[in-house]
């Protein structure tokens, strides 16, 4: 490769026009404050992130959208959503950086932004889009301020991406093509439906015979036992599952939900390794957005209490709500739900263990 021009490093990224965008409101009334620089470059910096986090989930959506995702691929998609998740945990300390600014601080200039929000962070609501929050998983406040404060022409492409497939129905789909929903010859479900019987009628016993409590911590604890088991008839009746999805329970197909079962049980064996991995750094993706948006709405009432933000929501209490409300992969968090203990689990047929497995050995013994 010829190269044709020397590059000079303030030209190649562009530094005069990034280092002279910092413009104050407060300036402009004469009233200069000193923390507005910071708070600017903390949001601008959060804006350079979240580009990148787009950029790698527009990739993985491209490689997810394949019929046949080979396992090269699959190891893209691993680490450039690891990269996300790396990223994250810069978005969550750079709080720390903003909690330096203090309530009088902040007041300054606070009334010059209004009504300028985080709500009207684009990028971050194509984020959570793309992973697959779309608009009916929204609270009704959050799609009054999005209909009321986005420009006409960022609400048109936001809604451009809610109409695109998202990493979870992406996901969904590629857990559906799997096999292990279904063995012939070997009934998988029916054996583990019997271990997870007797792994509850051991919890059983051993609560209704624990001379510790007392019978009313009994009578709660074996009441729990119960919806532990509605909740394994639910994964294996088509029927119960249904239902459950209808009421918002769940989001992915039983058929998905089976195969990521079955992945998280079966997680050693090499053929099984990479698909845990994708699941296992979602689920990450969510508990370090989790974490950002509580670490968000801890930082808002420290500094403004509970007076109203300066987009007119609630502040702190609308960030607290969308903390547990805004995750795109809970289905995946819940799967511990279905785990059994290591000792309980199937002994598959040597011949799904050689598909699983990498045999080395040319002959075995």
């Amino acid at each position: 490769m010829k190269i044709q021009t020397p590059v000079y490093y303030g030209d190649y990224l562009q530094l005069p026009k990034i280092l002279h965008s910092q413009k104050t409101e407060s300036e402009k009334y004469g009233k200069p404050a000193h923390d507005e620089t910071l708070f600017i470059i903390i949001h601008q910096t959060y804006e350079l992130w979240f580009k990148q986090i787009l950029h790698e989930l527009d990739s993985v959506r491209v490689l997810m959208e394949q019929e046949f995702i080979p396992s090269t691929d699959l190891s893209t998609i691993s680490s450039r959503i690891n990269r996300v998740t790396a990223i994250q945990k810069i978005l969550i300390e750079q709080i720390d950086v903003m909690e330096t600014m203090t309530t009088l601080d902040f007041m300054e200039f606070r009334d010059y932004l209004v009504p300028a929000s985080g709500f009207q962070s684009l990028q971050f609501r194509l984020i959570e889009a793309t992973l697959g929050i779309k608009a009916h998983h929204r609270m009704e406040i959050e799609k009054l301020f999005f209909t009321s404060r986005l420009k006409a022409e960022d609400k048109k492409t936001l809604e451009e991406t809610e109409n695109k497939i998202s990493i979870l129905e992406l996901i969904e789909k590629w857990l559906e093509r799997m096999p292990f929903s279904h063995f012939d010859g070997f009934d998988f479900w029916g054996e583990y439906s019997q271990a997870v019987t007797s792994m509850l009628k051991q919890d059983r016993e051993i609560v209704s015979t624990n001379p510790i409590l007392d019978e009313k911590t009994r009578a709660l604890e074996l009441k729990n036992l119960d919806l532990t088991q509605n909740s394994f008839n639910t994964l294996l009746d088509s029927k119960l599952f249904e239902a459950w999805k209808e009421e918002g329970k769940i989001r992915i197909s039983q058929r998905a939900m089976l195969s990521a079962v079955f992945i998280y049980l079966y997680r050693d064996y090499p053929a099984l390794q990479m698909p845990f991995r994708i699941l296992n750094s979602l689920v990450e993706v969510d508990e370090n957005f989790t974490t950002w948006r509580y670490r968000h709405a801890i930082m808002v009432q420290r500094i403004l209490g509970t007076k109203i933000g300066t987009g007119g929501s609630s502040g702190h209490e609308y960030l607290k709500s969308t903390t547990e409300r805004n995750r795109a992969f809970l289905d995946f968090f819940n799967l511990a739900t279905f785990l059994i203990p290591k000792t309980m689990i199937p002994k598959l047929p040597q011949s799904i263990r050689d598909q699983l497995d990498i045999v080395y050995d040319s002959f075995r013994p």
